[in-house]
């Protein structure tokens, strides 16, 4: 058996009760970086296994864990924060398990894409998850199609290259485009901002940035 349980993306207290007795039942744990999840393990007092399973190995390890898997044992996917399989690994596992027929259990529970969609401002009725947008290869291609979708658009981004990803899709999406970036979902600093990406980009280029980041942009005007 196989679950699929989120954990909070700031906040400790934002786990759910089944996502706890869960983890209490499994007999492994695999965990994204095993640090993080040894601090949320300890503060809920779970003293179980933990095992590295992240995108540098889950093809490496892949099929030892589906084996374990036939072999009766119960493992639990969990990422440093949030759902696995959003932008985390997951997916291959999934896909392996469905495949030998063995049983995948996802409960409901954060994705940090939900909260800032919700409380942007802009609407929230059709939208497009792209994730993190392509470093390099295909990243111009893939900002000059986004360019005419007209759905709401939610990108998750690095600190580090926020202020020029910003700067980037104000060419690419016109500087008036409305959006809003949100980062520390959940914790003490959570902020905010909203406006036009000249704007928003504007505001992040003059300070120190932190924590998660989503950005969710409004989608091209009918």
């Amino acid at each position: 058996m196989l679950y699929l349980v989120p954990t909070p993306i700031g906040n400790l207290k934002d786990i759910t009760l089944r996502a706890i007795e869960v983890l209490k039942e499994v007999d492994l744990i695999l965990a994204e970086d095993t640090r993080n999840t040894s601090h949320l393990l300890n503060h809920y007092q779970i003293t179980k296994p933990l095992s590295p399973y992240h995108q540098h190995n889950e093809h490496k390890i892949v099929q030892h864990l589906v084996k374990q898997l036939q072999e009766g044992k119960k493992m639990a996917v969990v990422t440093d924060a949030g759902t696995p399989g959003i932008s985390d690994p997951a997916f291959l596992l999934v896909r392996e398990c469905i495949k030998e027929g063995i049983k995948v259990e996802c409960l409901p529970g954060a994705t940090a894409f939900v909260p800032a969609l919700i409380n942007s401002g802009i609407p929230g009725n059709r939208f497009v998850f792209e994730g993190f947008l392509p470093l390099k290869k295909g990243r111009q291609t893939l900002m000059k199609q986004l360019a005419q979708e007209e759905r709401t658009m939610i990108f998750y981004e690095s600190p580090m290259r926020l202020a020029k990803t910003l700067e980037e899709l104000s060419v690419y999406f016109g500087a008036d485009r409305i959006c809003c970036v949100s980062r520390e979902l959940t914790k003490l600093f959570e902020e905010n901002k909203r406006g036009t990406l000249t704007e928003v980009a504007a505001y992040f280029a003059e300070k120190t940035v932190k924590g998660e980041i989503v950005i969710v942009l409004a989608g091209k005007a009918k």
